[in-house]
């Protein structure tokens, strides 16, 4: 067992997972977490929407929310971070407590509701490390009080245009009423109509364009996928992060926490997430895509790869098996090229995409 799983989570797990969160990112801060070495491995580079990434390993969204430790996290083997979700206006979430872990099931539900210090915290963290080397990206998100959730969006933008490498505008957190509307055929046009519009307009004036992904539920059926997929090329939208969390508690099984309410993550969300990737993959073959959803080890990135994804994301697995995931998982991922005889990890995309997008869903007829 690692030193993380022998003597650090037992400590953290006898905390409250908000506490024991938040302790982690204070130890971050104070350089008490020693760093990982990173795997230079020039076969595991990947190229996205114009990004060249070191590696295919990146951190998602929601730990690192009000971007106090991105180069905390680069510096633990991860090939990009991304801060967030972050909000215009700060705001508290939803009454605790409002994450729940499966301990069992290596899986957590979480109902925190966009909690974050807003636009002016993020943006003054980031432009402090604006000399750092890295790639960091903003995951924009709506005021769950907004008039106007796409204006929300739009204002992210421009706020941390000249601070992000790229943008998410996560559409899909089940924590927000009404957000994952904008997932649907006329809502979604309108919202990459504005975001990409907005964009152009920032990009003729920096000279900079930042590419812009958009991050999806893995709870679709497939008249939603083809509503989605119809208006993200209409819009020729930069990328896709395939997913968020579920609402389903499909073929989960009994447990402590397992009826609460939220979204579920983790090793539980790996086959639904993975095969929504594969049928957005064959939907849109030639879109980068970032695969999110249980990766807590190289078979698990590998089969997101092979599902289609030019990358991956993972954060749960983080809480059960340490902050030097990423660096392990990269080092795996060596060892699969060298077996396999592959000179780049990006030959693995999409291999199996028709094997995945042939899978029922949990609890699918």
């Amino acid at each position: 067992m690692s030193l993380f799983a022998t003597l650090l989570q037992p400590v953290l797990f006898a905390l409250d997972p908000e506490t024991a969160h938040s302790l982690s990112i204070v130890a971050l801060k104070a350089g008490i977490v020693p760093p990982c070495p990173g795997v230079d491995d020039p076969r595991l580079k990947v190229s996205i929407a114009g990004i060249d990434f070191p590696n295919p390993v990146g951190l998602a969204a929601g730990y690192d929310k009000n971007a106090e430790v991105p180069d905390a996290m680069l510096a633990r083997g991860f090939g990009f971070a991304e801060i967030g979700t972050v909000t215009p206006r700060p705001q508290s979430g939803n009454p605790k407590p409002r994450i729940f872990r499966l301990a069992s099931q290596h899986g957590v539900i979480n109902r925190l509701g966009f909690n974050n210090e807003g636009h002016a915290a993020a943006l003054a963290r980031l432009n402090e490390r604006q000399a750092r080397q890295g790639i960091v990206g903003v995951n924009i998100g709506a005021n769950k009080d907004s008039a106007d959730f796409t204006a929300d969006y739009v204002t992210g933008l421009e706020t941390f245009y000249e601070a992000a490498d790229y943008f998410t505008a996560n559409i899909s957190s089940p924590n927000t009423p009404g957000l994952r509307n904008l997932q649907a055929g006329d809502a979604l046009a309108a919202l990459l109509g504005r975001l990409l519009e907005k964009r152009e307009q920032l990009a003729s004036r920096s000279g900079v364009r930042r590419p812009v992904f958009l991050k999806i539920a893995p709870d679709l059926d497939n008249t939603q996928m083809d509503e989605i997929s119809g208006a993200i090329r209409d819009a020729a939208l930069d990328g896709l992060i395939v997913s968020n969390t579920t609402v389903s508690r499909a073929g989960l099984g009994a447990g402590s926490h397992t009826g609460e309410t939220g979204g579920l993550s983790g090793r539980p969300l790996f086959e639904r997430s993975t095969i929504v990737l594969a049928r957005m993959r064959e939907r849109l073959p030639g879109l980068p895509i970032i695969g999110v959803g249980g990766v807590e080890d190289a078979a698990t990135a590998v089969a997101k790869l092979e599902a289609g994804a030019n990358a991956v994301q993972l954060y749960t697995a983080m809480i059960f098996a340490g902050p030097g995931i990423a660096a392990r998982i990269n080092r795996e991922l060596v060892e699969v090229l060298d077996r396999s005889g592959l000179s780049a990890i990006g030959e693995l995309t999409g291999r199996k995409k028709r094997e995945w997008a042939q899978k029922k869903l949990p609890g699918e007829a």
